[in-house]
């Protein structure tokens, strides 16, 4: 992936915390501050679709928390298998 150079603004206590962290970490400030720039570009994204959109399918709703427990918490071998709708 290619790179592309900015300018960004930083408060003097958190370039200190950088500098301390790729020190310790063995790597360099601009490697933390890239992995910060991608975190918060994750945090923001907007996806295409509902998260639960294809495992949740048929009921044309958002799934309610205890759907959501109740399908994390069944063993692997309770779940359906093959193709999911999509």
């Amino acid at each position: 992936m290619s790179r592309k150079r900015t300018t960004v603004y930083a408060d003097q206590q958190d370039l200190a915390l950088i500098k301390e962290a790729a020190r310790r970490r063995g790597i360099s400030e601009a490697e933390i501050i890239r992995h910060g720039i991608h975190l918060a570009a994750m945090a923001n994204r907007v996806w295409d679709e509902p998260f639960f959109s294809r495992t949740f399918q048929g009921s044309g709703r958002a799934p309610v928390g205890s759907e959501v427990t109740v399908a994390v918490a069944r063993p692997s071998s309770a779940r359906p298998r093959g193709r999911t709708a999509g």
